[in-house]
């Protein structure tokens, strides 16, 4: 596991540990992407839509490990703010432009925390008449049981604030190429 070595105080907060290394991440990514393209062989119409901000490297990585014709659209939802808890509160502040209707979408999320963001969007994009919903996140906490749950997860992960690799805390952390606790 490599040592915390770059950015590891911004905003007067330190990184405590490395979670998942560059190279694991890397490698869980294309071993989701060979899954996913396995299950979306015989579909020529997916859409992987992506929650941002904090799913954006990830789901770069994802699609460049999809071994398909794929369409990418984002969505942009908020319920931290600059806190380390949700509020709860699900503000979606950027819809979808692609048409849903009769497609195969996969939503592609950056970690599974309280399940709210995912427990309010998932019923507003299956409203929309979709073929397929499916939810690939990278982390998944598991301290909620969603409907439905995430068919493809890169790691459980523990139950400490993490950021790094798109995950933030009031923006900072995004850029590092790990995942570490706060």
């Amino acid at each position: 596991m490599p040592t915390l070595t770059q950015d590891t105080q911004l905003g007067g907060q330190e990184l405590k540990r490395i979670v998942f290394s560059e190279a694991d991440i890397r490698a869980r990514t294309r071993e989701l992407g060979a899954q996913i393209s396995d299950a979306y062989r015989a579909s020529d119409r997916l859409l992987v839509l992506g929650l941002l901000k904090g799913s954006f490297l990830f789901m770069a990585d994802l699609v460049r490990a999809i071994e398909l014709p794929l369409h990418v659209d984002f969505m942009v939802a908020s319920s931290y703010g600059a806190n380390k808890v949700s509020s709860g509160d699900v503000r979606l502040l950027y819809d979808a432009g692609a048409s849903l209707k009769d497609r195969a979408v996969l939503l592609v999320e950056d970690i599974i925390d309280s399940g709210n963001t995912l427990g309010r969007l998932i019923p507003r994009l299956e409203a929309r008449g979709p073929a397929s919903l499916e939810v690939c996140a990278l982390l998944h906490k598991r301290l909620t049981i969603l409907e439905p749950e995430a068919r493809w997860v890169g790691f459980d992960a523990p139950n400490e604030f993490l950021v790094g690799y798109g995950l933030d805390c009031a923006e900072d952390f995004r850029h590092l190429p790990y995942i570490a606790s706060l």
